[in-house]
């Protein structure tokens, strides 16, 4: 049977010793006789699986003891509109940094809470690149600074953390969160969606300083107050409990592997194979700049596009699924998380160079 290597932009393959420990808990947790889904999230089983997850996450990114770990819903999207519900705190207006399609959501969500400066935009060459800081215009006047550090769609990486002085740092890391080191310090809040380095769609991680929370404008729903998950430890109501199980076990399989130092250098690797045979290739073309390309999410165009349904037939049958690229940048693209082998990414330069060789 042919090995199958899964592309997928998210939710995203996962490591195979985490589903193999999942499956053998499946049925009994540890010899509580219950499956981690029949749990109650307010049981002592289900509570020292969730606190050690957090431990755990802590561990990892060396979060400091004043910021909150949440455990959320509602993914990117929901924080699109927490963030300006929280974070205002009284001011109208917050800065975004606009690097492609989620950055514009999260624009596009904003606008309906306060008055959004864009600071910078890469659009102008269709979201390529991300643009310096040096041509970033703040408002020292703004509620926070919002970027996103890696565009899944568009595959553009910004690997430097933005200087923005007292005003609030906030960051979506949802596609590239645990694949390298972060001072979490220099941030005021980091979010990310879990179906990509963490674990099943339906889990949240929130990081919030503490002086952050308890700010919620006047009105703000009850689901959406960050003081409220953190008074109830994330179990205000019914968290994602499965998923935060299988985030627990990603967290320690990423601490066994050395943490996320090794799985930079790891990334490191997987990237330059895949971007070195792109540059020496006549008939594939990275469209992003070289300073901006991501480690995790690599676009790629063929020379001929009336040749990416054949292209993806063929990359099929050789067991390699979801390269095709998003409906709005087109082409391929390869997602690499942390949990896709070395040895996927040479399968897939393999199959490339052989169907280049057939129709060069």
């Amino acid at each position: 049977m042919t090995q199958i290597f899964n592309f997928s932009a998210g939710p995203a393959v996962l490591p195979q010793v985490v589903l193999a420990q999942a499956r053998d808990e499946m049925m009994d947790w540890r010899g509580s006789g219950m499956s981690v889904m029949e749990m109650s999230h307010r049981g002592k089983e289900f509570l020292s699986i969730a606190a050690e997850a957090e431990a755990d996450l802590r561990s990892l990114m060396a979060i400091p003891d004043n910021y909150k770990v949440l455990f959320l819903q509602g993914g990117a999207h929901s924080q699109f509109s927490m963030i300006p519900l929280n974070l205002l705190r009284g001011k109208t207006a917050a800065d975004y940094l606009n690097t492609g399609i989620w950055s514009e959501k999260a624009i596009d969500e904003a606008a309906r809470f306060c008055e959004v400066n864009v600071v910078a935009s890469s659009a102008d060459r269709n979201f390529t690149y991300a643009p310096a800081q040096s041509e970033w215009r703040l408002n020292p006047d703004a509620a926070y600074v919002h970027y996103t550090s890696n565009e899944t769609i568009g595959g553009v990486e910004i690997f430097w953390t933005p200087e923005t002085g007292d005003v609030p740092l906030v960051c979506d890391m949802s596609s590239h969160i645990l694949s390298r080191p972060i001072d979490v310090s220099r941030y005021a809040l980091i979010y990310a969606g879990a179906q990509k380095n963490i674990g099943p769609a339906g889990l949240t991680i929130v990081i919030v300083r503490d002086d952050l929370i308890g700010h919620a404008q006047a009105g703000t729903p009850t689901m959406m107050d960050y003081q409220i998950h953190a008074d109830n430890d994330s179990m205000y109501n019914t968290p994602p409990t499965f998923a935060i199980y299988m985030a627990g076990l990603v967290f320690k399989h990423v601490l066994k592997l050395g943490g996320l130092a090794a799985m930079e250098q790891n990334n490191i690797v997987k990237a330059k194979l895949l971007y070195d045979y792109l540059d020496a290739s006549a008939f594939y073309s990275s469209p992003v700049a070289v300073d901006n390309r991501s480690r995790m999410n690599i676009p790629f165009m063929l020379k001929d596009a009336t040749l990416d349904g054949e292209f993806l037939k063929q990359a099929q049958q050789h067991g390699l699924l979801q390269l095709k690229g998003h409906k709005l940048v087109g082409g391929m693209r390869a997602s690499i998380y942390n949990a896709m082998p070395i040895e996927g990414v040479q399968a897939l330069i393999r199959f490339m160079q052989q169907f280049e060789q057939q129709y060069a």
